[in-house]
């Protein structure tokens, strides 16, 4: 077996354990001598693929749901992107509750850098489609923007189970994203015209 096939089933081996032990207490109760011990392997082993539990963590939800959000193709289908986020949150609520046990700031700080490339790709593709050209500093401006809304309706619907319609929240992001995305880069356009 090749190193890297070795390496990656190490790496979810880890996961596995920490999803397990996630299942029944907070991130912040978690050790690794718990992870190596449930996995019957040593410390050396865990230290060589991640730094600590939270690189472990930050790998396992890019394996489990941000890769997969990344490959689709937000700006056809925001529906199903956003659908399947929403999803992943319900179908792994105790773990992602005992996540959100780290602190709001840290959680978003996991997300934060996958969903701006997200995001900075929707925008990306849309100036492409209305062949606009924007300062980079403005395209920023509007990358931060949305990815703040995003990180913090995720956020939100992780704590408080009253905002939980998906379908609903689907709507309106959807309808939000496509009209003002739009909106914005074409008044952006007539405000600054390319040079």
């Amino acid at each position: 077996m090749k190193h890297e096939t070795i390496s990656l089933n190490t790496k979810k081996m880890f996961a596995t354990s920490l999803k397990k032990l996630l299942e029944k207490k907070p991130l912040s109760k978690i050790s690794v001598s718990e992870i190596v011990s449930d996995c019957g392997v040593n410390r050396k082993t865990f230290y060589y693929h991640f730094e600590n539990i939270n690189e472990l963590l930050k790998w396992m939800l890019r394996q489990e749901a941000i890769e997969v959000v990344k490959t689709m193709d937000m700006n056809s289908d925001y529906e199903k992107s956003i659908l399947f986020v929403l999803d992943y949150i319900d179908n792994n609520e105790e773990i992602i509750k005992n996540i959100y046990s780290i602190g709001k700031n840290e959680l978003k700080h996991f997300f934060y850098e996958d969903f701006t490339e997200i995001m900075r790709s929707v925008i990306e593709n849309n100036m492409h489609d209305a062949k606009i050209s924007l300062p980079d500093d403005f395209t920023d401006f509007l990358v931060k923007f949305y990815t703040e809304a995003i990180t913090g309706l995720l956020q939100e619907w992780i704590v408080d189970k009253s905002v939980r319609n998906k379908e609903k929240t689907v709507q309106y992001i959807q309808l939000i994203l496509h009209g003002s995305i739009t909106n914005t880069l074409k008044a952006a356009a007539e405000k600054y015209p390319p040079v």
